[in-house]
């Protein structure tokens, strides 16, 4: 039997990486300190390994496909195929964004301002990029963890280079943003030997179609409702469709059901509104998937 080795990122993307793929339909389950989940798909075989190791895994051919972030892509130069982008971090559905941060009363403001200072960070060589393209020349040395609490110590550091979401980890810790280096998302990559293989393709193209669907479906909901058709006009013009509604007969002649996607968050605001309306019957139901 054919077999598509994938690996999945362990630590903090793991949950939301699994709640996704139970949406997409596959049933990941993990042991307690176990590399290797069980999938209820047999033509899958998985690994649990920290998202900054996939990419070279991949690229080596240990693994025919994973899911990793485009930072860890870039910071081990990986020559691989990029098959599908995520908008979604550890705790939001934003995309973690790569920041350069002093203490709130360091005499920098500007990434010129790195001339010559240290910086610790997980993501040396990539930071040593950006900052060559912005014609600096500063000492980039690895952080092995505590990254944050580095630069408070006079002495050890000027500046850090770390990952955020929101930013409140480093306003708590007094830290300042100086710059924005990139934005960071999950990335669904594959080896470019298995790339080559038909069944090892079409396997991984329909699990980036099941996860892009799941994704796509997150924060939305369905509608169904009834109109009367001489109501349906407006109805219609109070609905923030994701496409155009799908509008059915019923056996009454003078009425009509209409189906809808819509984000969730306007939902508590547009139901009251269709009622008044004349839309009855109105029923709201979670999406698993939404395909284009």
């Amino acid at each position: 039997m054919s077999l598509l080795k994938i690996g999945l990122p362990s630590g903090s993307l793991q949950e939301s990486t699994l709640n996704l793929f139970a949406k997409a339909g596959y049933r990941i389950r993990a042991s307690y300190r176990s590399y290797t989940p069980t999938i209820d798909d047999p033509e899958l075989e998985g690994l649990f390994l920290r998202a900054q190791e996939i990419a070279r895994y991949v690229e080596q051919g240990v693994l025919d496909v994973g899911l990793t972030g485009i930072d860890w892509i870039l910071e081990n130069g990986a020559d691989i195929v990029e098959i599908a982008e995520f908008q979604y971090s550890k705790t939001t559905s934003q995309p973690a964004r790569w920041v350069i941060a002093v203490p709130e009363d360091a005499p920098i403001h500007s990434v010129q301002d790195l001339q010559g200072k240290r910086i610790a960070t997980e993501l040396v060589h990539a930071t040593r990029s950006y900052l060559q393209e912005k014609g600096v020349v500063a000492n980039v040395e690895y952080s092995w963890g505590s990254t944050e609490a580095k630069v408070q110590v006079p002495g050890l550091v000027d500046a850090i280079a770390e990952i955020t979401e929101t930013g409140s980890s480093l306003r708590a810790n007094k830290l300042r943003i100086v710059e924005t280096m990139f934005e960071t998302t999950p990335r669904f990559i594959a080896n470019k030997k298995a790339w080559k293989d038909p069944w090892k393709r079409e396997k991984a193209q329909n699990i980036a179609t099941l996860l892009i669907g799941a994704f796509q479906a997150e924060d939305k909901v369905g509608l169904k409702m009834n109109v009367r058709r001489k109501d349906l006009h407006v109805v219609v013009e109070h609905l923030p469709a994701l496409n155009n509604p799908t509008i059915s007969n019923l056996l009454n002649e003078d009425w009509v059901a209409i189906e809808v996607i819509v984000d969730e968050n306007v939902v508590r605001d547009i139901i009251p509104q269709l009622k008044k309306i004349g839309a009855e019957g109105i029923i709201e139901y979670p999406l698993n998937k939404v395909i284009y």
